[in-house]
């Protein structure tokens, strides 16, 4: 009992009536304060964007070092389930304890629309539940979300693997909902599609039809989806090459009336990027205009030789970048940061969590 406590149990007993509308008032009082904690700890987390930096909700610049957090864009379609591994506070502090500030989330385009013949246990509403309550689990831990349009297919075929580009037939609904879901949660952010590749930059970013036969949604048309909402979260747009390539994407980059807009790099050992001599050419420039995120990072030799390289540029290059991917899978074929879901690394994920507690610690 406190001091406080102890003062108020030695005065007089009140009026009952009056006893029970001031612990009425109190009570109000107190949800009033919770209520407005609650708001600042949702403000305390937040990423926008200024010019070429990504600003935290006070204006201070921030980086998005953080993991991708693959499954939920193939469980689902593969219909064995909507996470793999577990999605609960405790895994999701496991990702916390490395210094992480980001998680990027794959999604499938046909398990959040419900469609395509996707099993109902694992689309629709059910997905979007899981989906929202992931995201709510990352926040309440300080992380933001990059929710990423991953898996996509046209017209009645399953969305069961990676395309060229997102596809018009149901990318720009996609992001339809998926904006609305989130629009008042200034912890996330959009990334509008993963790895396009095998296109012009003139098709990436106002659409085409690929030589399958079916049309794909420019990144332009993605962009306006999403601000046709009313969300203003900032949104990514990765390069061509399988992200790799932004040799093109200032000169295309897509109009957002917000300026709202970010480059996403996926750079790994086996690219066609690795060396500091291309990084500067290719990466760099973009850096100068837009923030660049660097969507995935990894190299499949379970070691962390390349990424430390790439880390250590991007640090002094003001770059973002995630890891891939916080799973369980063998380093090499992955790669995969972690052998088991409490946060032990593989011999390449202990490079990255001991890169991030440098930076943590200075």
């Amino acid at each position: 009992m406190t001091n406080a406590e102890t003062l108020v149990d030695a005065r007089p007993r009140r009026h009952p009536d009056r006893a029970q509308h001031a612990g009425r008032r109190r009570a109000a009082v107190t949800a009033m304060l919770t209520l407005g904690l609650l708001a600042l700890l949702a403000g305390c987390i937040s990423v926008s964007i200024s010019g070429k930096d990504l600003t935290t909700s006070s204006g201070a610049t921030m980086r998005l070092l953080g993991v991708n957090r693959s499954g939920t864009e193939y469980a689902c379609s593969q219909g064995w389930g909507l996470f793999d591994g577990p999605s609960d506070a405790t895994s999701v502090n496991a990702i916390a304890s490395w210094h992480v500030n980001t998680v990027r989330v794959p999604l499938n385009e046909d398990c959040w629309l419900g469609i395509n013949g996707v099993n109902a246990a694992y689309a629709g509403t059910n997905y979007q539940s899981a989906i929202v309550n992931y995201v709510k689990a990352l926040n309440a831990a300080n992380i933001i979300a990059i929710l990423d349009l991953h898996w996509n297919a046209a017209g009645s075929t399953l969305a069961s693997g990676q395309q060229v580009m997102a596809d018009a037939d149901h990318s720009p609904a996609f992001w339809t909902s998926v904006a609305t879901t989130f629009k008042s949660n200034t912890a996330t952010m959009f990334d509008l599609y993963n790895e396009p590749h095998d296109i012009s930059w003139t098709c990436w970013r106002d659409g085409c039809t690929t030589t399958a036969g079916w049309k794909t949604a420019g990144m332009q048309s993605l962009v306006d989806a999403v601000r046709a909402t009313g969300a203003t979260q900032p949104v990514m747009a990765g390069g061509l090459g399988w992200s790799g390539d932004l040799s093109q994407w200032l000169t295309y980059m897509p109009k957002d009336p917000l300026h709202h807009l970010a480059a996403s790099y996926h750079v790994y050992n086996f690219g066609s990027c690795t060396t500091t001599a291309c990084w500067d050419t290719n990466v760099a420039p973009v850096a100068q205009v837009v923030p660049v995120v660097t969507g995935e990072l990894g190299e499949n030799d379970c070691a962390h030789g390349f990424i430390d390289s790439y880390m250590t540029w991007a640090d002094a290059h003001n770059i973002s970048y995630l890891g891939w991917t916080w799973d369980t899978w063998n380093c090499g074929s992955g790669p995969a940061l972690i052998s088991n879901y409490d946060g032990t690394p593989t011999a390449f994920g202990l490079g990255f969590k001991n890169h991030l507690a440098t930076l943590a610690g200075s």
